[in-house]
């Protein structure tokens, strides 16, 4: 299958977000501009994880480029763990986990949406309650504009990068119960 026979997972509505509780919910989000190759990973991922069986205690969300419009996903759930792009210098592919406890811990090259997401992250800070917000991050070298393709080693780091986030989920999970 292309990626031209799917189209790219999203949702719109708020309501999703409060028609049930979600206070026991992980939501994974996914960053990136997915017309930008390696860029779009986040958004990559989470189309990926949308084909996978999930524990009923994850949500995913294609977050796209960030911006204020997601801020109700941080009212509706304690963690949302974003996976994102960065040009970093580590080798491509690589998969890091940061544990940000300030809006600043954030990498300061979160690629081309850094503003916008950076900025919702410190609204987010200034909520009354702030949520666990663990940050997968896969490193890439370049991006490259008007693409979908991904590399070969930041395509294959994909199912790593899910393994991992499923993993930190069913521990954060088994903390909440």
């Amino acid at each position: 299958m292309n990626n031209f026979e799917r189209p790219p997972l999203s949702i719109s509505s708020d309501a999703f977000f409060f028609e049930k509780d979600k206070s026991e919910s992980i939501l994974i989000m996914g960053v990136g501009n997915y017309l930008m190759g390696d860029e779009g990973v986040g958004v990559h991922l989470i189309q990926q994880m949308s084909k996978i069986d999930l524990p009923d205690y994850v949500d995913i969300l294609d977050g796209g480029t960030g911006g204020f419009l997601l801020l109700s996903c941080f009212e509706a759930y304690k963690t949302v763990i974003f996976v994102d792009a960065t040009m970093d210098g580590k080798e491509e592919g690589t998969i890091s986990l940061i544990q940000p406890k300030f809006a600043s811990d954030f990498p300061s090259a979160l690629s081309v949406h850094d503003v916008g997401l950076k900025d919702m992250i410190e609204a987010v800070y200034l909520m009354d309650s702030k949520p666990n917000i663990p940050l997968f991050t896969i490193s890439i070298k370049e991006m490259v504009p008007m693409t979908i393709e991904l590399s070969s080693k930041v395509e294959q780091s994909i199912p790593k990068t899910i393994e991992q986030i499923l993993e930190l989920c069913e521990t954060l999970h088994a903390e909440f119960a």
